[in-house]
């Protein structure tokens, strides 16, 4: 029998570090790793580059992060929930990088699996392309092309997306046995499921911890070959 993966919170802390970059998913507060993140507030750790769907809502999630002012850069999708996180954006105190929801999840699915980067169309012909390399699809040829955005646009136009990869990802799940074997409740599930794939280091808070054998091998969604601890998330004891 494998040795059990599940270890304290601040054992797991042990493993973050001032200036990480950290994948952190959930869809505002849906699925979010709150202690974890609470883990990294207590354990002092500042300049964390965060790449995440969105900032939650002030006071709440990674709306914690930002209002303590650890976070140094996000690459994100949306930021509008969270007055703070625009306000720190405004005076320069949070270097945001936003990238398109789907090509987000996608940039983060090829930093997990190792593909070179995406194409896709999202953001063509607007600033999401500027310092991009852009490809076009040129039906004669059957090929792509590498083009400028001033060129005349004669065939499919794409953006080339390149991959995603954190140092560590904390991770939220609703069961966990201890060899890291992971389930996810419902829309709790969102972006857990890629991130877990594209970090060094992968931390999972679980609400339930079991006993290995007693999670069907049909319901496992993350494999515990990437997890690399386990955590019982606050509020589930017992």
């Amino acid at each position: 029998m494998s040795k059990s993966k599940v270890v304290t919170l601040q054992e797991a802390m042990t493993h973050c570090y001032n200036g990480m970059t950290v994948l952190i998913p959930g869809f505002v507060n849906c699925g979010v790793p709150v202690t974890l993140i609470d883990g990294i507030l207590e354990s002092g750790i500042t300049e964390v580059n965060v790449i995440s769907n969105n900032t939650s809502i002030k006071g709440e999630g990674i709306g914690k992060l930002v209002h303590a002012g650890v976070i140094k850069k996000i690459t994100c999708s949306h930021i509008g929930s969270n007055t703070e996180t625009m306000e720190k954006v405004v005076a320069g105190e949070i270097n945001v990088n936003f990238v398109p929801q789907g090509s987000l999840s996608e940039k983060v699915r090829a930093g997990g699996a190792g593909i070179g980067g995406i194409l896709t169309p999202a953001g063509v012909h607007t600033p999401m392309e500027e310092g991009k390399q852009l490809l076009e699809w040129d039906d004669e040829k059957g090929e792509f092309k590498f083009v400028k955005s001033s060129d005349p646009q004669v065939g499919s136009r794409y953006i080339l997306e390149l991959p995603l990869h954190a140092d560590v990802a904390i991770i939220h799940a609703w069961k966990a046995d201890k060899m890291g074997n992971v389930v996810y409740n419902h829309t709790a599930r969102n972006f857990n499921e890629v991130f877990a794939t594209a970090a060094d280091y992968v931390i999972v808070e679980a609400e339930h911890i079991v006993e290995v054998g007693e999670l069907g091998p049909n319901e496992i969604m993350t494999p515990g070959a990437i997890v690399d601890c386990v955590v019982q998330a606050r509020g589930y004891e017992g």
